[in-house]
This record gives C-alpha cells, sequence and structure tokens, in this order.
C-alpha cells in the first residue's frame, strides 16, 4: 500500500465504525428511556420495551435477506440505502405521535441498520490485505462496542435533560452527515451467495447448536439489559443511571478484549465455559446489587464483561465447524444475536407485566444457564466423535 492508499483506507474504516457506532446507538439507547417513552406515548413500560423487540427481530430477518437479495449489487449503494433509511426512521421515531407510528419507524431504522452494518463488514474485509483484514474488522465492531461505552450513556443523559425525541433527533442528524460522508467510500462488488446457500448453512447441525448458544445468551442478556433503569431503580436514577449504563458499556469493551487473546490462548471452550458461567451468576444476583448504587455498578461491569467475552469465542467456534461457508455463518450469527435480544425483550415485558421486576434477573439467569449447558453438552459430543 502507498502512504496516500493507507490513509485512504483508515477514513474508510473511520467512516464504516461510525456508521456502526450511530446504528448500535440506536440500537441500544432506548433501554434507558423506557420510562419517558412510555409516559410520553401513553403506553406501559413492559409495551415501551418492545420497541427494541421490533428493532431486534427486523434487523436479525432483514440482515440475511438483504444480503442474498442484493448479492450483486455495488456494497457502497447499499451503505448509502442503508444509513438513509435508518435516517428516515430516526426521524419518524422522533416526530411519531403514537405508539404504532414510532413502531413502523424502529422498522424502517432496523432495515437500514442491518443494510449498512452487515455490508460494512464485507466492505472493511474487501478493501483491507490479508495481513490487515483483521484489524479492519475490529476497527468498524469497535463502532458498535464505543456506541455502549459513549452513545447510550450520552442519548440517556440528553433524553433526561430535554426529551427522549432530542435523542433520537440527534442520532438522525449523525445519520445523515455519515450517509453525506459514505460518498467517499469507492465502489466495492463480492461474490453473492444466494439466500438458499445462507439458508443451508445455517442447518448444518454444528452451526445449528452454536446459533442456539447465540441465540439463547442473547435472551438472558436483553431480558434485563432492556429493562436496566427499573431493575437498578432502587438505587441508580438520573445521573446514577447513566453510570450504569457506561460501566455496562465499559464491561463490553473489556470483555471483548479480554477474549482475544484469551480465546488464542485457552481456546473457544474455555473462554465460551468462563463467559456463560459468568453470565449466570452475574444476571441471578442482580437483583441483591439493586439497592446499592455501588453493588449495581459491579454488578454490571461484571455483566458486561462476561457477556462481551462471548462472541469472539463464538465466532471462532463458527470458522472451526463450517471452514468452508465462515463468511455465511458469521453473518447468521449477527443476526442470532439479534434474534436473541428480541426475544429476550420480549420475554423481559411478559414477565415484567405478569410476574414484576424482580422476576426478570432470576428468568435471564435460567436463560443464560441453557445456553451454558447447551455449550457443554455440544463441546462434549465433539470430544466423543472426534476420538471414535
Amino acid at each position: 500500500m502507498t502512504v496516500r492508499s493507507v490513509s485512504n483506507h483508515r477514513s474508510v474504516l473511520l467512516i464504516l465504525a461510525i456508521g456502526t457506532f450511530i446504528v448500535g446507538t440506536d440500537g441500544f439507547v432506548l433501554n434507558g428511556l423506557l420510562p419517558d417513552i412510555a409516559r410520553d406515548l401513553d403506553v406501559s413500560e413492559a409495551a415501551a420495551g418492545q420497541l427494541a423487540t421490533i428493532f431486534a427481530i427486523t434487523y436479525a430477518i432483514a440482515s440475511p435477506v438483504i444480503a442474498g437479495a442484493t448479492g450483486t449489487w455495488d456494497r457502497k449503494i447499499l451503505l448509502i440505502g442503508g444509513m438513509g433509511l435508518f435516517t428516515i426512521g430516526m426521524v419518524g421515531q422522533a416526530i411519531g405521535a403514537t405508539y404504532l407510528i414510532v413502531a413502523v419507524a424502529r422498522v424502517l431504522a432496523a432495515i437500514g441498520a442491518a443494510a449498512f452494518q452487515s455490508t460494512a463488514y464485507v466492505v472493511a474485509g474487501a478493501l483491507s490485505p490479508p495481513e490487515r483484514r483483521g484489524r479492519a474488522l475490529s476497527t468498524v465492531a469497535a463502532g458498535m462496542s464505543v456506541s455502549m461505552v459513549l452513545g447510550v450513556p450520552l442519548g440517556v443523559y440528553m433524553g433526561q435533560w430535554t426529551s427522549w425525541r432530542t435523542t433520537m433527533w440527534l442520532i438522525a442528524a449523525v445519520g445523515v452527515v455519515v450517509g453525506l460522508v459514505v460518498l467517499r467510500v469507492p465502489s466495492v462488488r463480492v461474490p453473492a451467495v444466494a439466500l438458499r446457500d445462507r439458508l443451508r448453512t445455517a442447518v448444518q447441525p454444528a452451526v445449528t447448536v452454536v446459533l442456539l448458544i447465540t441465540v439463547l445468551a442473547a435472551v438472558g442478556s436483553f431480558a434485563v439489559f432492556v429493562y436496566i433503569p427499573l431493575i437498578v431503580a432502587p438505587s441508580a436514577t438520573g445521573a446514577a443511571l447513566v453510570w450504569v449504563l457506561a460501566v455496562a458499556g465499559v464491561g463490553q469493551v473489556l470483555g471483548n478484549s479480554l477474549t482475544g487473546s484469551g480465546t488464542d490462548r485457552f481456546g473457544s471452550h474455555r473462554m465460551r465455559l468462563v463467559s456463560l458461567g459468568g453470565s449466570v451468576v452475574t444476571l441471578l444476583s442482580l437483583n441483591l446489587a439493586a439497592p446499592s448504587l455501588w453493588s449495581n455498578l459491579v454488578a454490571w461491569l461484571a455483566f458486561g464483561t462476561f457477556t462481551g467475552m462471548l462472541m469472539v469465542a463464538q465466532q471462532h467456534r463458527l470458522l472451526s465447524v463450517a471452514p468452508q461457508a465462515s463468511i455465511v455463518a458469521l453473518g447468521l450469527n449477527g443476526s442470532a444475536i439479534y434474534l436473541g435480544s428480541g426475544i429476550g425483550a420480549l420475554v423481559g415485558g411478559a414477565v415484567l407485566s405478569g410476574w414484576g421486576v424482580g422476576w426478570l434477573s432470576p428468568i435471564a439467569g435460567a436463560a443464560a444457564a441453557a445456553a451454558l449447558i447447551t455449550a457443554v453438552l455440544f463441546d462434549r459430543k465433539s470430544k466423543v466423535l472426534a476420538n471414535t
């Protein structure tokens, strides 16, 4: 690479990272704004939480469909169109006078987010030489991690000082800027992978089990993460809530950092067990931590760290069980994360409405325990097959 091409390459990666940052902020920011949204739209907090479900499940379905239907398209068009649709969805949420309008706008934003985010990883990989591809992908992924550390707490902070709609307007404004800057990204075309081939990869038994673990773990995480303001309300409201959200995001970044070297050193099996085992313990302890701000901060830092450790181990596992279709399998894992988060928000809303906030922690812990048991049984079966 020449000095100029390296500079251009870094500029493209920065643009893509900012895009994933803003998409990630919208994906999670509603979690800390639930009471305000529920009050403004005249719905229950459980119903407001389903806006996260709508976004996540729409993303999970749209991502593979868009990838399969647009396989021959110039990726630059998908980046621009995806961010444009995402921005329209954000404006719709900002001005939506009813729950239905806001829900429809969430669908539009999720479809745009799916088009942009999945394409961003493809473009980053396609424009990078093999020896720099890992760093390129991690740069784009960093946008999502930083959104939890900075974007979500900042959005909640602004919502408390103005309104949740102002947060939506701010995200829409940044979306417009990103959409314009994406014009600088060069045209990129990659080999198409048909939707039926993606589905064929998903139904491979080993791939299915790994994706199931991802879904179950995400169900456990998001059954509580969406409803953080309600869980920590005994000791953390206002500015204190922002700190809780911030430490959860810091934990995500920390966990993601630890699992990279940990997976290389100890293997994906051990790191996955540490992540899931730690998640079970942490999720089951959230009610005990709720009465104290300091114990809340510790608990949610641990929550972020253990849940943040899982995805690299899962991606590593997918590369080993589906080496012939690794790109497709990794894309499906992204959809599995959003599917699980959508189901988790749905389950959490049902638990909140039927049994109360105190049951969110044990139900989430049970989902994480199911993921842990599935991982143990799958790895044990894999060892048996390898020795026969």
